[in-house]
């Protein structure tokens, strides 16, 4: 698989794609993501009606599943499975989905990915209370594993999502933030749960030094890829794919890289003229004219081959593992999500 130097392809192409494409990839841990859904649903729900209620509506609105299904592959291919992964996995989700629900709260949101967000169906209090249960399911889960360096690791890949988010709000509106700085940002704030994600392996497996610093990298290498990506779609994502108008994110004042490199590659005269209407606020009729400034400024092109880059370096950090149908569907998994329309 060529990850770099490819042409960006048609993101309207990935739309018809997409599910066809995934399930291929995800055949090869079927059983563990059937599982993992299974026991998913089995620790949301509880005796109290509305939280079932919103556990239920939480299934609905899941995305494709890319983190597990990533960690699922790693571990099979590198021979490091073991009756404790699909725990470890729930745990991880669990805390991506607590965080996700504050997240909504904290960005005033309705929709989460084409459904009505829980703070928005219900209200922020019952989001944000559903939040601390969903970590508190998640701390138990993590003393299940029975492994005390696991839990060390997700707790500071917790911490790390915090500052990242905290970071991120602080650079709102900073459109002097540097790629340096959105890269951090978006390590601790997404890398960091893939890259204790792809770590449990070892982990869990007793492989640790090395092995795990290698797991680790490629994990951390792939969240940022990914989330690269995901702030694609923002400029050129399908609506119907990712379940929101695009832009959002720019009117909300989040400055991603596509955004970054075009206001440092660009003639100084428009480079004003678009801060001036970065400054004033972007409309719907605003974001048209900074959507074609950003692809006219290689903005889409350089964020997409940017994220190609990233996920080829992670992919070398692992190289050496034999080939196999879970080694061949981590590559294909890797090149999807950098690649996708939602």
């Amino acid at each position: 698989m060529e990850l770099m130097g490819t042409a960006v392809p048609s993101f309207s192409l990935y739309t018809f794609m997409d599910q066809n494409r995934l399930k291929v990839l995800i055949k090869p841990v079927e059983a563990d993501m059937m599982q993992f859904d299974s026991r998913l649903m089995s620790n949301l729900t509880n005796e109290s009606p509305l939280i079932t209620s919103i556990a239920q509506h939480l299934m609905k609105s899941r995305g494709k599943r890319i983190p597990p299904a990533i960690m699922f592959l790693t571990a099979r291919a590198a021979e490091f499975f073991t009756e404790q992964t699909i725990n470890g996995s729930l745990a991880i989700e669990l805390i991506h989905t607590a965080t996700l629900l504050h997240d909504d709260v904290v960005d005033n949101a309705d929709m989460r990915r084409g459904l009505e967000a829980v703070n928005f169906k219900w209200t922020n209090l019952i989001s944000v209370l559903m939040g601390d249960y969903i970590f508190a399911k998640a701390f138990r889960l993590m003393v299940k594993t029975e492994s005390l360096e696991l839990i060390d690791e997700i707790s500071r890949a917790t911490e790390r999502v915090s500052v990242g988010e905290l970071r991120q709000v602080e650079e709102t509106a900073n459109f002097d933030l540097s790629e340096e700085e959105y890269l951090k940002i978006i390590a601790d704030k997404t890398a960091s749960l893939f890259a204790v994600s792809c770590a449990a392996g070892p982990i869990l497996a007793r492989q640790n030094g090395r092995t795990k610093e290698r797991f680790t990298l490629f994990g951390e290498k792939i969240g940022v890829a990914f989330q690269i990506a995901d702030d694609l779609l923002d400029y050129v994502g399908d609506p119907k794919v990712t379940g929101k108008e695009p832009g959002i994110d720019l009117v909300n004042g989040k400055v991603t890289l596509p955004l970054i490199y075009s206001l440092r590659h660009s003639e100084q005269g428009k480079r004003n003229e678009i801060l001036r209407m970065l400054g004033n606020g972007v409309g719907k009729g605003g974001f048209q004219k900074i959507l074609g400034y950003v692809r006219e400024s290689g903005g889409i092109d350089y964020a997409y081959r940017r994220a190609h880059e990233i996920a080829q370096e992670g992919l070398t950090s692992i190289n050496g593992l034999n080939d196999s149908i879970y080694y061949n569907s981590l590559l294909g998994m890797v090149d999807f999500s950098t690649s996708r329309a939602g």
